[in-house]
């Protein structure tokens, strides 16, 4: 499967993230498998900030943010290669899960 995008609200639909771009986002993760949030920088109340499409983050980032307009919000859905894989992440994703994102593109730095 890879990343499976579904629009929630509709971005500028003309500025797009290039590969190397800064970008500055909200996301929610959850484990596809139970729906438990394990990491929502909502929550922390501080966007996350982070260079797109050159391997800083997960591969179904790399690939589904760049589909996004500023302004856009969206559910990306991946599969466990898409996020961490076998090895899962700091004993809050396990190994081969998949995992939901909702991302909101707030700006191309």
């Amino acid at each position: 499967m890879g990343v499976e995008k579904q629009v929630l609200k509709a971005g500028d639909g003309a500025n797009f993230p290039k590969p190397g771009d800064t970008v500055t986002m909200h996301y929610t993760g959850t484990l596809k498998d139970g729906g438990k949030k394990f990491d929502s920088s909502v929550d922390r109340g501080q966007p996350f900030q982070t260079k797109i499409g050159v391997g800083q983050v997960i591969k179904g980032w790399d690939e589904g943010v760049p589909t996004m307009s500023v302004g856009e919000k969206a559910i990306l859905t991946m599969t466990a290669d898409y996020g961490y894989g076998a090895r899962g992440a700091g004993g809050v994703i396990p190994p081969n899960a998949d995992l939901v994102f909702e991302v909101e593109l707030l700006k191309i730095n």
